[in-house]
């Protein structure tokens, strides 16, 4: 395993087509082919001459083979468009490295920096707090008041919440009782290509599946609010 430009790659593209393939097994439709032009052969030679075989019964027979070879063609098809998705998916994830995104969480491994993030409200909430629990329960509240319906911006310092560095369990809790995603910025240090996809590092978040990004393409000083 070796990474470059802050990118690990973990198998090579050959293994990568290997592990596809293996999901999708054509092997079985050829093997099926064969087999079928074999017995057709002998039911050639071993009819009955004083009672043929009708020859819509041979043709038939070659419907239903032309049918499997054309699914066995749409199954080589898919494969190479999951091998072509998965280097473009690991390729766009590469390009993200030193770049802000923007990541839905359920958790966020705080150490020291500040992170910003976002909710958004569908509904009106008269009282809004972001939660913070680490891991022994203890419960941070960071209150962000009455808020209107739509995109609500907040930061968590960790130093001025006399926060230790620590994974830590994020929720919102409003006076309506919406629970509205929470939404955070980071910049992306290194990106994993594990077998099921690309795995990014975000700063101020820790690791997340290439999926839960929810917007980037963002430079590293633009910011994303």
């Amino acid at each position: 395993m070796a990474i470059v430009n802050g990118v690990t790659l973990g198998g090579s593209s050959t293994e990568k087509t290997g592990q596809v393939a293996a999901a999708v097994n054509v092997s079985d439709a050829v093997k099926m082919e064969n087999n079928f032009i074999a017995l057709m052969v002998a039911q050639i030679q071993n009819q009955d001459p004083t009672s043929p075989v009708d020859n819509t019964e041979f043709l038939n027979q070659f419907s239903a083979m032309s049918q499997v070879k054309s699914l066995e063609n749409m199954a080589a098809l898919s494969q190479s468009n999951l091998v072509l998705l998965d280097n473009l998916q690991t390729l766009t994830a590469a390009g993200l490295v030193n770049q802000e995104v923007k990541v839905a969480v359920e958790s966020l491994s705080l150490d020291g920096s500040t992170v910003k993030g976002s909710i958004n409200l569908q509904h009106a909430s008269a009282t809004t707090h972001v939660q913070l629990t680490d891991s022994n329960g203890v419960v941070i509240k960071i209150d962000l008041g009455s808020q209107a319906p739509g995109n609500v911006p907040f930061t968590i310092d960790p130093a001025a919440l006399g926060l230790r560095p620590g994974t830590f369990k994020v929720e919102v809790v409003t006076a309506s009782g919406e629970l509205p995603a929470v939404e955070v910025a980071g910049v992306v240090s290194r990106v994993r290509v594990g077998e099921s996809g690309p795995v990014l590092d975000i700063e101020g978040v820790g690791s997340v599946p290439f999926y839960t990004l929810t917007e980037f393409g963002q430079s590293r000083t633009a910011g994303l609010f």
